[in-house]
């Protein structure tokens, strides 16, 4: 019976020690590329730090042109340094996948999100709903419900536009209007035609709209809300024609260093717990679970546009190219 009880002790010792190993397995270093907003992205981290105490976490943030530009100038020198990506689209991380860059992770939480926010092999997941909408100017703008009210004439050089050759969200949102009938190259073409210059990303939009600079804005809608919260002149409308929209996917890339730390950084996106901060930092969550944030359309009552991702990574540098050639650059 000593025997016996001695056996069990040491079997439960050693079932127990697994099991800690098990759930501190994920420790070390994780490096991240981000374009999240510099504030946004700190509030990420932390809040996953907090949850992984173990996992020391090294990020840089740009735009996801930028970031993208790095990472291929990393992957032509054999000294790849991030282990994952957290960007705007899913475009780039598409193109990562086409070339075999991305590594698949079949056990990912996803019992709450619907299969239309993450790629179906399981290389990159949306972490939330970014759609692209009007915004204009409450003091000097009236509310259009029309992407093609924009190009009118006497909204000369009076919008601001953000740049797809910088911002993955307007990357997306070029791709998603030149597919849709009622929008089309010809929106493009009727900006140029009109003055409009993009450049940059959503927060000089969203400034330019906000400090009266231009009276209307291609922004996504979280920005806009958010700034309106905080006192800005801003308000938004989500076109007739319908919304472009960004998931913000994460993705662990292949040959990752640290492939536990980056698949708790996903599992912690994906979480419930990780959804809750996606609304607390004013953006609607993609899992069905957690409320959008006060200010935020019902998700049944806009229009959202979609896009095949695919059709998008084969088209994309001939898009890019023609988007050039119209605004002459």
């Amino acid at each position: 019976m000593y025997k016996l009880r001695t056996s069990l002790k040491a079997l439960l010792i050693l079932t127990g020690s697994l099991l800690s190993a098990s759930s501190f397995a994920a420790d070390g270093k994780l490096v991240v590329y981000t374009s999240q907003a510099p504030e946004i992205a700190q509030q990420t981290i932390d809040a996953f730090k907090a949850a992984n105490p173990g996992i020391d976490v090294e990020w840089t943030r740009n735009g996801t042109t930028q970031l993208m530009n790095v990472l291929r100038t990393e992957m032509m020198s054999g000294q790849v340094k991030a282990d994952v990506l957290l960007v705007a689209d899913a475009i780039n991380l598409g193109a990562l996948k086409e070339q075999g860059k991305l590594m698949a992770y079949a056990d990912a939480p996803l019992s709450n999100i619907s299969a239309s926010f993450y790629d179906k092999d399981k290389t990159w997941f949306g972490t939330k709903i970014i759609a692209t909408v009007i915004g204009y100017n409450t003091k000097n703008a009236q509310p259009v419900d029309s992407w093609m009210a924009l190009t009118d004439a006497s909204n000369k050089g009076q919008v601001a536009v953000p740049s797809p050759l910088y911002s993955g969200a307007a990357l997306y949102h070029l791709h998603t209007a030149i597919n849709t009938p009622d929008i089309g190259w010809n929106f493009y073409q009727k900006l140029a035609a009109n003055g409009v210059t993009p450049e940059g990303g959503n927060g000089p939009a969203l400034k330019a709209v906000a400090s009266g600079m231009a009276k209307y804005g291609v922004i996504t809608d979280a920005d806009i809300i958010r700034a309106k919260k905080q006192g800005s002149p801003i308000d938004l409308v989500y076109p007739k024609e319908g919304a472009s929209f960004v998931t913000e996917p994460v993705a662990i890339l292949a040959g990752a260093h640290n492939v536990p730390a980056a698949k708790a950084f996903v599992d912690f996106l994906l979480s419930e717990k990780g959804q809750q901060l996606v609304a607390e930092q004013g953006n609607r969550p993609i899992d069905k679970r957690v409320a959008a944030p006060e200010g935020f359309a019902p998700i049944d009552s806009i229009k959202l546009l979609t896009l095949d991702a695919d059709k998008a990574v084969k088209e994309d540098k001939q898009v890019r190219e023609k988007f050039t050639e119209t605004f002459g650059g």
